[in-house]
C-alpha cells in the first residue's frame, strides 16, 4: 500500500522530480504510517478519534512507566495495515525532554523493517 511522503524533518509533504506529490510503497510507507500513528494525539484524529497514544490522558505530565509506554506503541504499531509484529525500543530521553525510539516491525510478508519516533 503507497502512503504520502514525508519529509523526515519537518513531516511535511514532498514533491517528486515532476512537481507531483510524492507517494512511498512498502515497506518505507508502512514505517512511515507507524511512525505517524505513533506521534497522534489520541482523539485528534476527527474520522477516527480510536488512533493514537493517550499522551494527554495518560503521558504527558505524568509518571508512567516506560514498559507501559512501550506496550501502547506497539499497540499503535499494530493498528497500521499490513504490520503483525512490533517490538519498540526507546533510545534516549534528551535535555529538551524530547523521547525518542525505534520500532521494529515485521511485516505481514514476512520482510522486517525499522520506524522512528
Amino acid at each position: 500500500m503507497k502512503t504520502l511522503l514525508l519529509d523526515r524533518a519537518t513531516w511535511d509533504l514532498v514533491v517528486d522530480a515532476q512537481g507531483n506529490i510524492a507517494v512511498a510503497d512498502v515497506p518505507y510507507a508502512t514505517a512511515q504510517d507507524v511512525s505517524s500513528a505513533v506521534r497522534v494525539f489520541r482523539g485528534e484524529c476527527w474520522y477516527n478519534t480510536a488512533l493514537g497514544l493517550p499522551y494527554l490522558a495518560g503521558v504527558l505530565g505524568r509518571n508512567q512507566s516506560a514498559a507501559l509506554f512501550r506496550a501502547d506503541v506497539a499497540q499503535a504499531a499494530l493498528a497500521v495495515p499490513n504490520v503483525a509484529r512490533a517490538t519498540c525500543v526507546l533510545t534516549s530521553l534528551g535535555a529538551d525532554r524530547k523521547l525518542s525510539g525505534q520500532i521494529y516491525l515485521t511485516l505481514e510478508n514476512g520482510s522486517t523493517t525499522l520506524a522512528s519516533f
